[in-house]
């Protein structure tokens, strides 16, 4: 992988706790790193850190900013998106082939309830 880790600014770090922890568990990550104003999710090491902060970026649609995570399986996926749905976040993609992306690109999109936008995929045959 390239990049080392990313970092994004919530103004709820308990609500985004709630969403993260939910959403990123059937996907095989974890909460590794915890404190009342930050949290930092992986499976060995923290990839994924999420602050507490009194101006995050601004939701935008049309910046094109979104965050990928890799699911090991399609089921994986499905359980991301209905966990995403059922814990404050928004569909911007129910899960499914992408065969734009690729033959068995299957990936779900979702917003989060801070306004970013996250997806899992996954890129194994069904």
């Amino acid at each position: 992988m390239m990049i080392d880790h990313v970092s994004i600014g919530v103004r709820d770090i308990a609500r985004a706790r709630a969403f993260y922890d939910a959403v990123l568990q059937p996907i095989g990550y974890s909460c590794l790193s915890s404190s009342e104003t930050s949290l930092g999710y992986g499976k060995e090491s923290v990839g994924f850190w999420i602050s507490g902060s009194t101006s995050p970026v601004p939701a935008d649609p049309h910046s094109g900013l979104h965050f990928c995570f890799i699911g090991q399986t399609r089921k994986s996926v499905d359980s991301f998106y209905k966990a995403a749905m059922a814990h404050g976040g928004s569909d911007n993609g129910k899960p499914g082939l992408r065969a734009d992306y690729g033959a068995s690109y299957y990936a779900a999109f979702v917003i989060d309830p801070d306004g970013y936008r996250i997806e899992a995929y996954c890129d194994k045959a069904a």
